[in-house]
């Protein structure tokens, strides 16, 4: 059986030019802080990344630090303000992935929801009113946590505008771009943040290696020490042949970012063929990352559907893969004011840089049919 590989989302397949350069990168000797030829080499191999992931989107000089990947970045970004800053309060959105609210917590500051609205966005209107009267001298220094686009709906915040309320009473803001980078257009410096995280795996690169991307002169205290890795911010041997595999990643997003209009197609195919079998889709209304349909499907739980569609040589996903295995129903739905049956009956559907008509196909001729012996099921047993 052929299969098909919808979850993106939740790891992006790795490009063939990315493996090539992590083994390379990995056959090669060195350590980057080195002073030999060999550590030259290695520590060239990291700055050449370093600047790709620059380019790509458009950090300043300085302003790329390599982690681990995405959840080192943001404990890295939320942890590394908290004593520079004299941060007391951090408001996070009620979207947010769950590794920017556990870290949140552990920082002992005051927490504050952000809500969101149906539509997929955050409440803007409640930060700007939240913040209108907020004073640093008396309040402490504040923090916002918004994400770029949301890891189940897809949908992309209103980041600048986010910036501009925050910046204006104040505050820091962190933006976690890891679903965006490399799926659309990201722009650091245009965006306004203070702080973005970025990951390789989520568009083409390898796991675990990522970046925090930081404003310039921004100050930041370690939260990794021992060495004078990243100019004494994040202490530990350089992964060189996952950040080579980064960089080439880096370089590649181009091409990806050439195919947007193809994968939004592929998935408004999907979109249009759940809806006419009766799925309600999320954030439909919203500008979204071209490749992410998130939808419910009452009566048909999210466990179901996956096992259906694996057994089918399909892989989705029921919200987001670091949640995988909890009961209870996605917070991201829930926020957006969806019922217990509607969060409980969601999948995410998520496509990207080599996803294909015959991947769209696959669902179309899957997923509808699978969802009408559900409802017959159901109407049988009802006029029994």
């Amino acid at each position: 059986m052929s299969r098909h590989y919808l979850d993106h989302n939740a790891t992006a397949p790795v490009r063939p030019e990315v493996i090539e350069a992590v083994a390379e990168a990995m056959a090669r000797d060195g350590n980057a802080l080195s002073v030999h030829e060999e550590g030259r080499r290695a520590r060239k191999t990291v700055e050449d990344a370093r600047a790709a992931v620059r380019a790509l989107v458009n950090a300043p000089v300085g302003g790329v630090v390599f982690t681990s990947g995405g959840t080192e970045s943001i404990h890295y970004a939320i942890h590394g303000v908290m004593e520079p800053h004299a941060i007391k309060r951090i408001f996070v959105s009620a979207i947010e992935h769950s590794a920017v609210s556990a870290n949140a917590e552990a920082t002992g500051a005051a927490i504050e929801i952000m809500p969101a609205l149906p539509s997929g966005l955050v409440d803007v209107d409640w930060l700007k009113t939240r913040l209108a009267d907020y004073d640093t001298a008396r309040d402490g220094g504040f923090l916002v946590c918004v994400m770029f686009a949301n890891n189940e709906t897809g949908v992309l915040q209103p980041v600048r505008e986010i910036a501009d309320i925050t910046h204006e009473a104040g505050g820091l803001y962190v933006c976690d771009a890891a679903q965006a980078v490399g799926k659309v257009p990201v722009n650091f410096v245009m965006s306004g943040a203070d702080l973005m995280i970025l990951t390789g795996h989520k568009f083409g690169g390898p796991l675990g290696v990522g970046a925090l991307i930081a404003g310039p002169n921004l100050p930041l205290a370690p939260v990794m020490r021992g060495g004078g890795h990243e100019e004494n911010r994040r202490a530990g041997t350089h992964n060189v042949a996952g950040v080579a595999g980064l960089g080439v990643a880096a370089r590649l997003a181009e091409k990806s970012l050439a195919r947007t209009g193809d994968i939004a197609a592929l998935r408004d195919r999907m979109e249009a063929a759940a809806e006419a079998a009766g799925a309600t889709v999320w954030g439909k209304g919203e500008d979204r990352l071209p490749g992410t349909l998130c939808l419910s499907a009452p009566g048909f739980s999210g466990e179901t559907q996956l096992m259906t569609m694996d057994l089918a040589g399909i892989a989705i996903s029921a919200g987001s893969a670091c949640s995988s295995g909890k009961t209870k129903p996605s917070h991201v739905l829930a926020a957006m004011g969806a019922s217990d049956e509607e969060a409980t009956t969601a999948i995410r559907v998520s496509i990207g840089w080599n996803s294909t008509d015959a991947d769209a196909d696959a669902f179309i001729e899957t997923w509808p049919a699978a969802y009408d012996r559900i409802k017959a099921r159901s109407e049988h047993r009802g006029a029994a």
